[in-house]
């Protein structure tokens, strides 16, 4: 009987246990009534056959022992059928039968009129509040329909239909999860097409005019010799861009499996500046690793270090020559963090909320190489492993990263 945990269900059904136990009470109520009617017309039919008697001179004794009699003989039945009176004759012709027969239907009329006018009265009125629940249920779906969330469905009590209405509000949250993640798919998808554009048309532009003045001078070595290297230049920016946004593309697809191991943190450096090692020398800068050599980290050695080397080259772009990277680590009982500390310019208090944004320049960096994707693909890839990076800046003075993982137990 489940249905009884629904309010409205449960109220009906006690009203129809009402409605029967009135049915059982004016049935009982009937039946002692005619027993009573019964006994009231038998009474009467005696007393006029007594009064009948008495006048005709018939003795007290023989009335009263033909009134106590039970029994039923054939002269009895002889004597009655000369008179009218058998088991044929219709109970109109009975007198008292008639109008007993009257009186009662009248009050059974009235009785099954006031039952009936109950029964359909609380049945108008359940199904009348089941169909307004229906309807407002209808009314919230088609919104749903629309893409508007925001209403919700009857939630008045815990029968059948109210977890047929909970299940439908948890399938319409997932439906607007779903299409809020598409939605921003789409504009990410257009975000990035547009990134993409703007991103490769300098370059574009670049290689078209290059390429014009080498067609213009075919024989002239030194010409050809400077828009080719030039022409390299673009190249590889377009190459690095290209490889920049299939590899942030398929972090924020889900599509880079992870593969965890553990490692030194010193190896993990070394990974991530082994490319920029030399152009530190070239350009006067140090790199500095400073930390216990046994320290261990559980991470993805490649991207991680890919991580770290664009940290690592976000801090080189931004210090002279004479500065220096520090790079080091400490470990506290529930973290292991990571820190690359640079002695440079620094990042103005405006930009620093939107370094990680992708294609983001501010207004200092753009005489700087670069298009803006180093460092949201950085967090893109720690933020994957289950870790956070953190930056903290004062103008002038220089900045930190800070790599911060868990320390699996």
């Amino acid at each position: 009987m489940s249905f009884l945990r629904d309010k409205i269900s449960r109220r009906y059904f006690f009203l129809l246990m009402l409605f029967s136990l009135m049915l059982v009470c004016a049935a009982l109520f009937f039946c002692i009534r005619q027993s009573e009617m019964a006994k009231e017309m038998l009474l009467d039919h005696d007393r006029a056959i007594a009064a009948s008697l008495l006048e005709q001179g018939v003795s007290a004794k023989i009335i009263m022992s033909a009134l106590s009699d039970t029994q039923v003989s054939e002269q009895g039945d002889v004597l009655l059928q000369k008179a009218g009176i058998m088991d044929q004759t219709a109970f109109i012709f009975f007198p008292l039968i008639n109008n007993m027969f009257y009186k009662e239907l009248l009050w059974a009329i009235i009785v099954a009129l006031l039952l009936i006018a109950l029964y359909l009265g609380t049945s108008i009125v359940f199904l009348s509040i089941k169909e307004n629940v229906y309807r407002s249920a209808v009314q919230v779906i088609l919104k749903y329909k629309e893409g508007n969330f925001s209403p919700h469905l009857p939630r008045a009590g815990g029968g059948t239909l109210y977890q047929l209405f909970s299940s439908i509000e948890q399938l319409a949250t997932q439906l607007q999860a779903r299409n809020e993640a598409e939605q921003k798919s789409r504009q990410f998808l257009k975000d990035t097409i547009t990134d993409i554009s703007h991103q490769l048309k300098t370059p574009l532009a670049a290689l078209n005019m290059y390429h014009e003045f080498i067609a213009e001078e075919p024989d002239n070595v030194k010409t050809v010799t400077h828009f080719s290297e030039k022409t390299g230049l673009a190249l590889e920016r377009m190459e690095s861009l290209i490889q920049a946004l299939l590899k942030i593309t398929r972090l924020d697809a889900g599509s880079i499996e992870f593969k965890k191991e553990a490692c030194t943190v010193s190896e993990l450096f070394m990974q991530a500046t082994e490319t920029l090692a030399t152009r530190a020398a070239l350009e006067d800068k140090q790199l500095i690793c400073e930390g216990s050599d046994e320290e261990t980290l559980v991470c993805d050695l490649q991207w991680t270090g890919e991580a770290l080397g664009n940290l690592v080259k976000n801090a080189l772009d931004y210090i002279s020559p004479g500065g220096c990277v520090r790079l080091s680590w400490e470990r506290s009982p529930a973290m292991l963090r990571l820190f690359i500390r640079d002695n440079g310019a620094g990042i103005a208090p405006e930009d620093l909320h939107k370094i990680f944004r992708r294609f983001y320049r501010s207004k200092g960096s753009l005489d700087k190489q670069g298009v803006g994707l180093g460092l949201p693909l950085a967090k893109a890839i720690i933020e994957g492993q289950g870790g956070v990076l953190a930056v903290q800046s004062v103008p002038g003075q220089g900045t930190v990263f800070t790599v911060s993982f868990l320390t699996e137990l």
